[in-house]
Parts: structure tokens; sequence; C-alpha cells
């Protein structure tokens, strides 16, 4: 049987504020959470409203109050949330700790930077914690498996990535040589951007290939961009069924608030401190 975390909350207030805040398994944490997504929709409503000319004339102030209305309530829940944990900074520097306090930061810089509130619609990021409350049915840790999925196709995304902006750099070299400035490719870079909006099949038309063999190339690439377009596809697919095969625990981790470990965790992988739960499920067993 393993001991309980000397980091985690160890009763009273923040062991009750943890269970409100970070688990979605009671009552009160699953209220907490759909409240939290209601107020989040109506705050990225606000911003969109904001910008339409003729609202913002008549609604101005209405808009103005409410925005600041409801950077108050993100920011007490993002200090309530670091009172929660027993490692704030872990929590501060975990993406979701990042998401929280970008909601907060655009009001803020908006008094010095006019027209910076227009980045609270980032707040639409806290979105996703809709999972914690759909986990209990049957969406169950799918948002972890993703996460899973891109974080293990990350150095193979990278080479691949790699690969196609050095096709990228070589048949736009090729291209500006062929076609040359009379035709538009008028340097290696700009030829460089024909050939990324080629490869991805995109085709904006504004500059195209005049010559034959600068038309041949081109069909080339074209081709070429459909098999290039499958690579990363079939890359997260592989890394997505691997990860499909390993179900989380729905808990969040009482000293970073991370979610998503495996059913037979006994620490976090986060932060490295012991889960409570595991102890619990360790003597129920």
């Amino acid at each position: 049987m393993s001991r309980p975390s000397e980091q985690s909350p160890t009763g009273g207030f923040r062991a009750r504020l943890h269970t409100v805040i970070f688990e979605a398994d009671t009552p009160a944490g699953k209220a907490f959470d759909v409240a939290l997504l209601w107020v989040i929709l109506f705050s990225v409503a606000a911003v969109m409203l904001e910008s339409v000319a003729s609202i913002r004339a008549q609604y101005a102030t209405v808009l103005s109050v409410a925005e600041w209305a409801f950077t108050v309530i993100f920011a007490l829940e993002y200090a309530l949330r670091l009172v929660a944990v027993r490692r704030p900074l872990d929590y501060a520097r975990s993406f979701f700790g990042m998401v929280d306090l970008m909601a907060i930061l655009p009001s803020f810089l908006s008094v010095i930077f006019p027209g910076a509130q227009t980045l609270l619609v980032i707040r639409v990021l806290r979105l996703l914690r809709v999972f914690r409350v759909l986990k209990l049915g049957h969406m169950l840790g799918q948002a972890e498996v993703l996460l899973t999925a891109l974080r293990a196709s990350r150095a193979k995304i990278i080479v691949f990535l790699g690969v196609v902006l050095s096709i990228a750099v070589i048949m736009g070299a090729i291209m500006y040589m062929v076609e040359g400035e009379r035709h538009g490719f008028d340097s290696i870079p700009r030829s460089m951007y024909w050939a990324i909006v080629t490869m991805t099949t995109v085709g904006f038309g504004d500059i195209t290939p005049k010559t034959v063999l600068g038309q041949f190339i081109a069909s080339v690439l074209m081709i070429m961009g459909y098999g290039i377009l499958a690579v990363p596809t079939g890359i997260v697919s592989v890394e997505l069924a691997n990860a499909s095969r390993m179900l989380p625990d729905t808990q969040a981790c009482p000293g970073c608030g991370k979610q998503g470990h495996d059913l037979d965790a006994r620490y976090c992988k986060s932060c490295g401190m012991a889960l409570d739960w595991a102890s619990s499920k360790t003597e129920s067993g």
C-alpha cells in the first residue's frame, strides 16, 4: 500500500476546494464545470459582439462592464486553482494553467495596448474542459488519448516538416531558374511560397508557371502534394490507435492538477507526486 502524498491537500478547505475544482466525479465538481463552461461561452460571445461596429456603438459600456466582470471571475477561479494544489507552479506551467492565465491577461493588456482585448477569444480553449464533464459518459478519456497520440507523433512530424521544407526550397530554386522574374518568380523566397501553396493543393493562382517545363514541374509537385498530405495523417492515426488501447484514469493529481494518468499509476507522470486515489484503490482491493 502506497503512502498518501505529502504534497497533496491533507484535508479541510483546500481538500474540498480541490475536489470541487479538479474533479467532475462529484455533484459539486460537475456543477462547477458546467457553470464554468457557460461563463466561458458568454465571455467569448461578448468579445465577438464587441467586434461588430453597430453593436459596439450601441452597447459599448455594457460590453466593457461584462468583459471586466468575466475577467474578475476567471482571475478568481485561477487563484483558487493555485490554492487547491500543493504545487502551484507545476499547475501554472501546465497546458491548462497557461490557458487559464492567458484567459485573463488580454483585459489588463488592453489598458496599455488598446484592442488587445480581442485576444480574449483564447478563452475558447478553456472549453476543452468539457471533456471533464463528458468523461463520465461514452467519451471517457478521449481528450487525453488525442494529446498522447500527438505527443508520440511529435518527432516524426518534425522530421516530416523538415523534408517538406527542403522540397519547397529545392523546387522554389528550380522554378526561379526556369520561370524567372518575367513570370512572377522574382526571388527564391517568393518561388518557395508558390511551391508550398502548390504542394498543399491550395492553388491561389496569384503566381503560375508559363513555360512548358515550369508547368510540368508544377504538375509533378501537385501530384506529390497528395502523397505528402497523407503522411502526417497516417503517422497520427497509428499513434492514435496505440494510445486508444490505454484507458486513462479520470482523476486529477492533487499536486499539479494533471489528468489522464494510467489506471494503475501510483505517481503523477508530470510532477512525480504520489496519487491519493491509488492508495484508496489498493485498500479497497
